[in-house]
């Protein structure tokens, strides 16, 4: 046996198995209603909003590749944005700005932008699939999901929708505020944005109570703090 046959062949990546309406059918069960998904965009970021989605899907027209947002690329998320608006009983888009992630802080923030969108929602949601662990309370019945975008296509729907809505915004934004690039990096604390920081410091948008600004603030340099420390300051 050669050398070369002794190594191990290369593992393939594991197979992703697409979101269902499972979910949606077990949690209702014989009941009528209405489910809805719900999902957010922008907890991480430095700057900017975080959005909130909640979507009504039609069983009979489900659009062609619903899948968590973060497993497609931005052309397949721009176009199944434009087909699930088309197609879906009911959806909503919602936002909470940056002054009421300062003043609730991003996870109660997070809930207002998720209470906004299924508010918005006609006909009314029955039960909702929220993504993740934590029950923000909801204009209806709430079942969390961990994981959920990758499991039901309603809560992979609205991750479509709310991303592709932040990300837009977040593109307006740099021509708003130019020099920080937030069309690239959407307020994610990429090294341009961190040296923007520096040189310009923070703009109108940036989270000021966020610990890479509020540490620009103080003279420090948001380049020592560690991914986790940077994106969970304002978590709790």
């Amino acid at each position: 046996m050669s050398p070369a046959s002794d190594k191990p062949a290369p593992r393939k990546a594991p197979k992703t198995v697409p979101p269902t309406l499972t979910l949606e059918m077990l949690v209702v069960g014989p009941r009528a209603g209405h489910v809805c998904g719900v999902d957010e965009a922008g907890r991480g970021p430095w700057a900017g909003p975080v959005s909130a989605a909640a979507v009504i899907l039609d069983p009979n027209r489900i659009p062609k590749g619903i899948d968590d947002s973060k497993r497609l690329t931005a052309i397949q998320r721009e176009r199944l944005e434009v087909e699930i608006m088309a197609k879906a009983t009911a959806f909503a888009v919602a936002f909470a700005s940056v002054e009421e992630i300062a003043e609730l802080n991003i996870l109660h923030a997070t809930g207002l932008a998720m209470h906004r969108a299924v508010s918005a929602l006609r006909p009314e949601p029955v039960h909702a699939l929220v993504d993740g662990n934590y029950a923000f309370k909801l204009p209806c019945a709430v079942k969390t999901v961990v994981g959920g975008d990758g499991l039901s296509l309603s809560i992979a729907a609205a991750s479509i929708l709310a991303k592709v809505a932040r990300d837009r915004l977040m593109a307006e934004m740099d021509d708003l505020h130019p020099g920080y690039g937030f069309r690239a990096h959407k307020g994610y604390g990429a090294p341009r944005h961190i040296e923007a920081l520096r040189t310009l410091g923070p703009c109108p948008i940036h989270r000021l109570t966020w610990a890479p600004v509020r540490l620009m603030l103080e003279g420090g340099d948001p380049a020592t703090l560690s991914p986790s420390t940077a994106e969970d300051s304002e978590a709790a």
